[in-house]
């Protein structure tokens, strides 16, 4: 019978990652900022289950446990390191389409292409059908220049002194909503997001 009515599964609310501000389940979303590192801690923090996190093999330092602990449990997250650059995107894709882990971030050089990105969307929806929990994908960039991703935010760090944390929190595009920046601030029931002037 012809009908109006979508024949797609109703999506689930969004991943509240900072105060009501919410992610879209099953997407790719960009993360980039001097804090951008910061905020997919933040952002797995919310997930439930096993993080993979992927980062180029040939950077200096890399992520480090004790860093995590703020944000999120160290014990749940997977680090992986590519060798080759190529294998960076291709690791994150068969996470996403296993559906396996809660949420998988990438670490990237450089931004993705608008290709690249498409098959992480449908490796991404491919999951959470396999699964029935969507993934979510985290790409990190330092330019935020990644064509294609659900959305795209920026974090910049707003520190008062050795303790009082806070940070710029900034949506520089989304498909559903405008660009818009927070501050933010850590609360009573986590992080506060306030709507900055």
């Amino acid at each position: 019978m012809l009908t109006r009515a979508s024949h797609r599964a109703p999506e689930p609310h969004g991943l509240r990652f900072v105060g009501d501000l919410t992610l879209a389940p099953a997407r790719v979303h960009e993360f980039c900022g001097l804090s951008r590192r910061t905020l997919a801690m933040i952002a797995a923090g919310r997930t439930e289950g096993s993080v993979m996190w992927i980062a180029p093999s040939w950077t200096l330092g890399g992520p480090h446990p004790e860093g995590f602990m703020p944000f999120v449990d160290p014990g749940r997250v997977v680090f992986v390191a590519p060798k080759r650059a190529e294998d960076l995107l291709w690791c994150m894709e068969e996470v996403l389409r296993s559906g396996i882990v809660a949420a998988t971030v990438a670490d990237l050089p450089d931004p993705p292409s608008l290709t690249a990105v498409r098959r992480l969307h449908l490796a991404a929806e491919t999951g959470a059908a396999a699964s029935g929990a969507p993934p979510l994908g985290i790409l990190l960039t330092p330019e935020g220049a990644a064509q294609g991703v659900e959305s795209r935010w920026a974090l910049s760090p707003r520190h008062h002194g050795q303790t009082a944390l806070s940070w710029r929190l900034e949506r520089l595009r989304a498909r559903t909503a405008p660009p818009a920046s927070w501050a933010v601030s850590p609360g009573k029931g986590g992080l506060v997001a306030e709507t900055a002037a």
